[in-house]
């Protein structure tokens, strides 16, 4: 594995950290007193080791997480374990449910501590920690697995949000659900991860004859699922069963919901698109869905 790698894109007020699996995209603006270049130093500072740092506590970290286990060491994995702790006994979690956002969290929280900051970003595949003054706004892009746009989120500074994540099938992760696409705002990063892997999960229509599944272990060796069946393919789908696969997800994203461990989702199914949380407005023909204090 090479080392970590730290550059500026474009005209500078972007940084880019990559180290094996994590790739992340940073952005900033400096708030009165504050300084965009101390800010980058201080997450490139905090990147060097963390892969480490992880790997070091990778089997805990694999471990389906009960409700009784004790916390990991590092600070990233502590984050992993916070946000998926909430989620263990009743269904099946991982810690490692929740890291890429737990990463971008960790970083975020390093420019934080070292510079005053009006708005900052850090993206970690899709997976989002934020940072917005109150006057402060952030518009994100919603996309399927396999690219397709599915519209825009807008935030603003005071909606409690600090974290945007996305999963479904097909995509970078694997999934045991059949969702095109799950996102999820929360405030945090971390948070946002684990939950909307597990949505996405819950979008699913056990035993349906259309759905292909796989043991999770067949395709990637080194999962965290074991040998539990991951979906690799759907068919065909009546409209009835699309509307029953998006109940399920949707059902368990209310009572995240209800919780307060969630602020909102957006479900994607074969062009169905359900909205639950604090209110989304849709605009349909320009496909943007927008967030709003709710």
């Amino acid at each position: 594995m090479t080392g970590a790698v730290a550059a500026r894109l474009g005209d500078g007020s972007r940084l880019h950290l990559q180290h094996g699996p994590i790739d992340l995209i940073i952005g900033a603006d400096a708030a009165p007193g504050g300084d965009r270049d101390r800010a980058f130093a201080a997450a490139v500072r905090r990147f060097d080791g963390l892969l480490e740092e992880l790997v070091a506590e990778l089997p805990l970290l694999r471990a389906e997480l009960l409700p009784d286990a004790p916390e990991p060491r590092g600070p990233v994995a502590r984050r992993m374990h916070r946000a998926a702790l909430p989620h263990s006994g009743a269904i099946f979690v991982t810690r490692m449910a929740a890291v890429a956002g737990a990463v971008a969290d960790e970083i975020l929280a390093a420019m934080l501590a070292a510079e005053p900051l009006h708005r900052a970003y850090v993206n970690n595949g899709g997976d989002i920690a934020l940072h917005l003054a109150n006057e402060a706004d952030y518009t994100s892009a919603m996309a399927g697995t396999d690219g397709t746009d599915l519209g825009r989120i807008r935030i603003h500074g005071g909606d409690g949000i600090g974290g945007i994540a996305t999963s479904g099938s097909g995509g970078r992760s694997l999934s045991f659900g059949i969702a095109d696409s799950v996102t999820v705002l929360a405030r945090s990063a971390a948070a946002a991860d684990v939950a909307a892997t597990l949505i996405a999960n819950a979008v699913d229509l056990p035993g349906h004859p259309e759905i292909r599944r796989t043991p999770a272990s067949a395709l990637q060796p080194d999962t965290d699922l074991g040998d539990r069946p991951v979906v690799t393919g759907v068919g065909r789908l009546f409209s009835s069963e699309i509307d029953d696969a998006l109940s399920a997800g949707a059902a368990r994203a209310r009572a995240m919901v209800g919780k307060g461990l969630i602020a909102a989702a957006a479900l994607f199914l074969r062009g169905e698109e359900w909205l639950v949380g604090r209110p989304f407005q849709s605009e349909i023909h320009e496909r943007e869905v927008r967030y709003v204090q709710g």
